[in-house]
């Protein structure tokens, strides 16, 4: 199935986070590396899960899911062991026009979590639309070692570029060649100097 990949602001965001195994806390990290606000339902949490509990940075509520742990919620992520229960989330959230992922059924879903890359504010996503999770984090791991830290240097260089050319108030066909041509030789520059960015 076809996806559109999107990069969503989710900073602040509620999510529900169903599940408290290692699979929740890996899209917990994920979650929370995006700064989304997230709530976390589960009987017996991980010892991680606790720890972000009592340290503030989520919150919990021990028990099992009831649609009610959907109120207010952007994004719900099904991640129990239960697949009946997962199941029963994903309706409930898909009937209320809410975005659902879900862990051990990705097509039940409405979206899934790609494997990311970053390097500074470069982002990029390897995703397989739920079909193998662990080749988009193998093809992550390869690209890591073509894309370096230089890469997110060379980004902000770019954007300081960009930044001064619309300032400038040049034309946007000559801006496009202009920073085309610009990352093309820093991108070349990374290459033939193993990451050197001066």
């Amino acid at each position: 199935m076809p996806h559109l990949p999107l990069h969503i602001d989710i900073q602040d965001r509620t999510v529900l986070v169903v599940g408290g195994g290692s699979v929740a806390c890996r899209k917990l990290r994920a979650l929370l590396a995006a700064q989304a606000s997230v709530r976390v339902v589960a009987l017996d949490p991980d010892p991680e899960i606790s720890a972000l509990s009592a340290s503030g940075v989520i919150t919990t509520r021990s028990g099992c899911y009831q649609a009610s742990d959907l109120d207010g919620v952007f994004l719900a992520v099904a991640a129990t062991n239960d697949s009946v229960v997962n199941r029963t989330i994903a309706a409930d959230a898909r009937q209320r026009g809410i975005l659902v992922a879900v862990a051990d059924a990705p097509d039940l879903g409405n979206c899934t979590f790609p494997a990311m890359l970053r390097r500074g504010n470069l982002e990029i996503s390897v995703a397989t639309g739920g079909r193998c999770p662990a080749f988009a984090a193998l093809v992550r791991d390869v690209l890591a070692t073509v894309i370096g830290e230089g890469y997110g240097l060379a980004l902000e260089r770019l954007a300081l570029e960009r930044e001064k050319l619309l300032t400038e108030g040049n034309g946007s066909t000559y801006n496009k060649q202009v920073m085309r041509d610009y990352a093309m030789r820093l991108i070349n520059e990374l290459s033939e100097h193993k990451e050197y960015v001066p």
